[in-house]
């Protein structure tokens, strides 16, 4: 009998066919409510995880230790068969089994199943359930699992973001929601942050609502260090560029900003307050840009603090191609009016086609072509007039 429950659990992993595995579930969880079956001499952990539960060697032992205490596979098998159910592939149940060996002692019956009703009841789709079990199956093993994911929904706006957040930071299903969680999003709201804002925040720094409040209020004041205050539209991208590096990491990206651009104090408050993301930008990154943009172009560091989103735009595909067409047009006499660098470099691309491209197909026949690969890469030494 037990080897037929190992037989069976190892074939539904092979298969994720809901159709066919239900009965067998069915099968399978009325075996783990039978009595107590008295410990199999030949079946031994790490046999079981590795033939079975598709565990590699290193990994089983790892794992048996947590499982010193299981002598029969009549728990495990029902286990694996309700994974299987569920749509975990065999790779994701060895990922989850090797993440959480004691998920194998879980309750079908009390635990499990009754809280997949109930994730479902709040408008997850199994394969959803599914991803949540395969990100946090430690967890998905408590009933607490239920109430978060209620929690969160609201806060995160989709099931979609609060699986992708909850696989940068698993912790969001362990941290305690009263005593750290709420008190974090409290204190987010009260610096003006929406919904729609902490979720945002939370994929790109994911451990914002599981970290010590205290930490949250350091990244707070640098953010308004910088010139940033609570409640402005800037203010949650500055918590996004600031992130939680420590103030001397921040003070050496702000230096280099200083050094590179050849900014002031001042200077470096004004960029920074109308685009924080600057202090995310890499040394290597700044310094072609400041090349160019200073050296080449010949524009002054001040015009440059005054409009920082020129630093974050493409130097290949944007900056050299469209100064090299007005370049041209200029030197030839075919612009009527000499147009800001910024304005330039902002207009989206049929705005700067319609205005700097299509009017002198005549005079400049090949222009379109220069510049198209000039987005390339493919820089010409100088365009061609015919």
């Amino acid at each position: 009998m037990l080897r037929l429950r190992s037989f069976i659990a190892a074939r539904l992993l092979s298969s994720t066919s809901a159709a066919a595995i239900s009965p067998l579930h069915r099968l399978l969880s009325a075996a783990a409510r039978a009595p107590a079956v008295s410990p199999n001499p030949s079946f031994t952990v790490e046999q079981y995880l590795v033939e079975t539960c598709g565990l590699t060697r290193a990994q089983a032992l790892k794992a048996s230790v947590k499982l010193s205490r299981l002598k029969s596979p009549s728990k495990p098998d029902a286990v694996l068969a309700f994974l299987a159910g569920l749509g975990l592939s065999r790779d994701a149940v060895a990922a989850a089994v090797a993440k959480d060996p004691q998920l194998l002692c879980a309750s079908v019956e009390r635990t499990l199943t009754p809280n997949v009703a109930k994730l479902i009841s709040l408008g997850m789709s199994r394969s959803e359930v599914a991803r949540l079990v395969s990100i946090g199956c430690d967890r998905f093993r408590t009933r607490s699992v239920v109430s978060k994911v209620q929690y969160y929904l609201p806060i995160f706006g989709s099931f979609e973001n609060l699986l992708r957040i909850v696989e940068r930071n698993s912790y969001l299903l362990t941290s305690n929601v009263e005593r750290v969680v709420k008190p974090n999003v409290a204190f987010l709201q009260k610096c003006g942050l929406g919904a729609c804002d902490i979720a945002n925040l939370c994929l790109s720094q994911s451990r914002l609502l599981t970290a010590n409040l205290e930490r949250l209020g350091a990244m707070v004041a640098c953010a308004e260090g910088l010139g940033v205050p609570r409640g402005s539209g800037m203010f949650k991208h500055a918590l996004h560029a600031v992130g939680f590096h420590s103030e001397e990491n921040i003070a050496a990206k702000v230096d280099n900003l200083k050094k590179t651009l050849m900014w002031s104090d001042a200077e470096v408050g004004i960029a920074v307050s109308r685009n924080p993301h600057v202090l995310r930008k890499s040394k290597d990154m700044l310094q072609r840009r400041s090349d160019f943009l200073i050296s080449e172009v010949g524009l002054q560091p001040t015009y440059i603090a005054h409009r920082p989103v020129m630093l974050g735009l493409s130097l290949e595909g944007r900056l050299r191609p469209r100064y090299y067409v007005v370049k041209f047009l200029k030197d030839n006499g075919l612009l009527m009016r000499d147009p800001s660098y910024y304005t330039v470099v902002t207009l989206t691309e049929k705005a700067f086609m319609e205005r700097f491209i299509c009017p002198h197909k005549e005079a400049a026949p090949h222009l379109s072509e220069d510049y198209a690969a000039a987005c390339n890469g493919e820089m010409p030494t100088n365009f061609r007039f015919v």
